[in-house]
């Protein structure tokens, strides 16, 4: 498969794996049950920003990178932004970990498994060996209208900020 770029529609099959938020399992040791996430079905009509982070609770994923868009959520949205969601190769219950330990509740970010880096490598292979690469994406109704990945080890084109001057 060529690589998906700016113009492009999402493909119909991008699923991920992902605990969804409930307040019986907001403690970060209480386990949820994973569930498929068909991103194709429910970003396809929403202005969705997804980025990615070669792993959750890993230094520059965890200081720099997640907490610009925690920071920069409310002016994401305001932006009409439906989703906001972050993807890493981790599995959906370390995912959700990480979540409940930067304080996200009701699925305000959604943190879904980019399991086996399913999706990252139908983006040209944005993939760090095992993990997803540190990239942002902009979906609009089903479109692809940014698509950015890092060029080093830096958060620039990927952060929020970069995100946030392109909506």
């Amino acid at each position: 498969m060529a690589s998906l770029k700016v113009g492009d529609s999402l493909p119909s099959d991008v699923v991920f794996s992902y605990i969804p938020y409930t307040e019986e399992s907001s403690e970060i040791t209480a386990c949820g049950i994973p569930i498929n996430y068909d991103a194709s079905k429910e970003w396809a009509k929403k202005k969705v920003v997804l980025f990615a982070v070669p792993g959750a609770f890993t230094p520059s994923c965890s200081v720099r990178h997640l907490p610009g868009y925690i920071e920069n959520l409310s002016a994401i949205k305001a932006k009409g932004v439906d989703v906001v969601a972050v993807i890493a190769y981790n599995d959906a219950f370390v995912m959700s970990a990480w979540s409940k330990a930067n304080g996200i509740k009701n699925d305000d970010i959604l943190f879904l498994s980019d399991a086996g880096t399913a999706f990252s490598k139908k983006l040209g292979d944005w993939t760090l060996g095992e993990r997803t690469a540190r990239y942002a994406l902009v979906i609009d109704n089903g479109k692809i209208v940014y698509a950015e990945k890092e060029p080093g080890r830096e958060v620039t084109v990927s952060s929020a900020e970069a995100v946030l001057a392109k909506l």
